[in-house]
């Protein structure tokens, strides 16, 4: 299928620099193919009306670290050159796959020190050895530091990795720690937010669980990809990237269970729908799953477990959209966002969200 009829216009003011204040005040357009009307504007607030009893809400419990780190290239009889990296993924206890900017004027054996004299952790430096570079322009980083060290000193040292559409309008701040985080946060690993998540509250949950929902927690750590706008012609030309994931035997069995009973499974987010989807099997069983995944869900994609999904709006040319289109349609999703666009709603991280209720299901 051709990428650019995934393509569309998006006014820059309608990008979400800041979340909602409280967050279930976000706006939610819930889409219903087949029913009248198809598109109903609401809020997140609303969501519980659109809960059965018996159904499930499985939620990604990764935790997005500080993974932008500053520092600067220390190199025995060169100049002193600025680095900018961002943690990708983790290797091993000392070493993390890293994009680093000037990328191009890094090479192996050279010495980076992020942070600045006369902070907390290890007087406020950390130091890492471009040990590898690869074919991607990607850095594998060894550090000093290994295991929980390491990760203090990310803590410490790090930034919020914000999205490249918010950063390119305003500087990450103390804010973006506790926005850029989801109530469900447990499993560090993340360079960047499940996003439909953003908007839960505890009112929000008790409204979910009153409404006669379980909640289910997968773990899928995000990496940066889910930016990037697909450069292929072709759906089938493109290469998925790969990220790591868990669902437990536990909660695989569970989710059976509520399908076998007649509820359905709301996932929250592409994430926990992107997971659920490969550990669910052709006869439509989810089993436990540990490992990464490519999967890559475009229009044709034939639904194995997922009944419905809350998620974002999202960007023009991306995996995200393609996946909105496969599960309600390719013309209902170009409607949606038609209309989310001229009734101005506040799209990407920070935004608004969509109820994505394929055959009408409320």
């Amino acid at each position: 299928m051709r990428v650019d009829a995934f393509d569309f216009e998006l006014p820059e003011d309608l990008i979400a620099l800041r979340p909602a204040e409280p967050r279930d005040s976000a706006r939610m357009l819930v889409v219903q193919p087949g029913r009248a009307p198809e598109l109903t504007d609401g809020r997140v607030q609303d969501l519980p009306a659109y809960i059965r009893p018996g159904d499930a809400l499985v939620v990604n419990d990764t935790r997005v670290i500080p993974a932008a780190l500053e520092g600067v290239r220390r190199r025995p009889g060169g100049s002193d050159v600025r680095v900018e990296a961002t943690l990708v993924k983790r290797l091993g206890p000392a070493r993390w796959l890293a994009f680093a900017k000037p990328g191009k004027r890094l090479r192996e054996g050279d010495r980076i020190r992020f942070g600045s004299e006369g902070r907390a952790c290890l007087l406020g430096v950390l130091d890492a050895e471009v040990a590898a570079k690869e074919e991607d322009g990607a850095l594998v980083l060894a550090f000093d530091l290994s295991g929980p060290m390491l990760d203090e000193a990310v803590e410490a040292l790090g930034h919020m990795p914000i999205p490249p559409y918010i950063a390119a309008r305003r500087a990450e701040d103390e804010r973006d720690r506790a926005d850029y985080q989801t109530l469900f946060a447990r499993v560090s690993g993340s360079v960047a937010a499940p996003t439909a998540s953003l908007h839960f509250t505890p009112g929000l949950l008790a409204g979910i669980t009153e409404a006669g929902a379980q909640l289910h927690t997968v773990t899928l750590h995000v990496g940066p990809g889910t930016f990037l706008p697909v450069k292929a012609d072709d759906t089938a030309s493109h290469r998925m990237h790969a990220e790591w994931g868990e669902v437990t035997a536990e909660t695989a069995a569970a989710l059976n269970q509520v399908k076998a009973a007649g509820g359905r499974i709301i996932t929250v987010g592409s994430t926990s729908t992107r997971l659920i989807e490969s550990a669910a099997g052709a006869d439509g069983a989810i089993r436990g799953f540990l490992g990464e995944t490519d999967i890559f869900i475009t229009p044709g994609h034939r639904f194995q477990a997922v009944d419905a999904m809350l998620t974002n709006f999202h960007l023009p040319r991306s995996t995200l959209v393609m996946l909105v289109a496969a599960l309600i349609g390719h013309d209902v999703q170009k409607r949606a966002y038609a209309h989310a666009i001229e009734a101005g709603y506040r799209f990407y991280s920070y935004g608004d969200a969509c109820l994505l209720l394929p055959e009408g299901g409320a």
